[in-house]
């Protein structure tokens, strides 16, 4: 049996918890964070293959017992924070939307469970805040802060996985990601990583210090 634990209407958004998790309902789609699906990426060949992981950790490579701490300022499912964590980096991820923490705490929290993830998931945690206030308000001085303000919706929605339909509808786009760019800029002790479309404008129309390109998307990566 699932239990209604909060609602979304005016998304047509249901939350529910039953044995299995946290998930959202809607349009006939579900949608919850599990990152057991993501472990044949984290594979030593695989993971070092990731453009992400290039792109966040350049030339430079972690010791065994070296943990940065890295924010993911834009924390949805927490896929690109979980292979953050699994190449090493203690990931904190922020999200405002009330909803997608609610899946993105109930997914850390059956990855610590799970013995195939536990060690990965042990090195995120996550916290229900606007990012642009919580940058300029914490203490910590990440090592690297990473970026990922969602891309517009396309206008043909069949193009998209169900599970970014869904996602659309939860969470728009950021408003404020120049502003939000710029303040991590501030805040970073060495590098933020930004997320954007493969022919898309560089964020504040600043030119980033190298780029790891993708056939869809890049990562523009700002030595600080």
């Amino acid at each position: 049996m699932s239990e209604q634990i909060q609602s979304q209407t005016e998304a047509n958004l249901t939350l529910l918890t039953d044995e299995n998790g946290t998930y959202i309902e809607g349009d006939g789609m579900r949608l919850m964070a599990d990152f057991v699906p993501l472990l044949k990426r984290t594979a030593p060949g695989n993971l070092n293959g990731e453009s992400l992981i290039r792109a966040v950790r350049g030339k430079k490579k972690l010791q065994e017992n070296e943990h940065p701490l890295l924010l993911d300022a834009t924390g949805g499912l927490g896929e690109d924070s979980f292979l953050l964590a699994a190449a090493g980096y203690e990931v904190l991820l922020c999200e405002k939307n009330e909803l997608m923490f609610a899946l993105l705490e109930d997914g850390i929290r059956r990855g610590r469970e799970c013995s195939e993830t536990a060690e990965i998931c042990g090195r995120m945690r996550a916290v229900n805040e606007d990012s642009l206030l919580y940058l300029k308000n914490m203490k910590e001085i990440p090592a690297v802060i990473y970026l990922d303000p969602m891309f517009p919706e396309r206008k043909k929605s069949g193009l998209i996985k169900k599970k970014f339909q869904l996602m659309h509808q939860l969470a728009k786009p950021c408003e404020n990601e120049e502003e939000l760019f710029l303040a991590a800029v501030n805040k970073g002790r060495e590098k933020v990583v930004v997320k954007r479309p493969a022919k898309g404008p560089y964020l504040a129309g600043r030119k980033p210090s190298y780029e790891v390109p993708g056939s869809v998307i890049r990562y523009d990566c700002y030595v600080l």
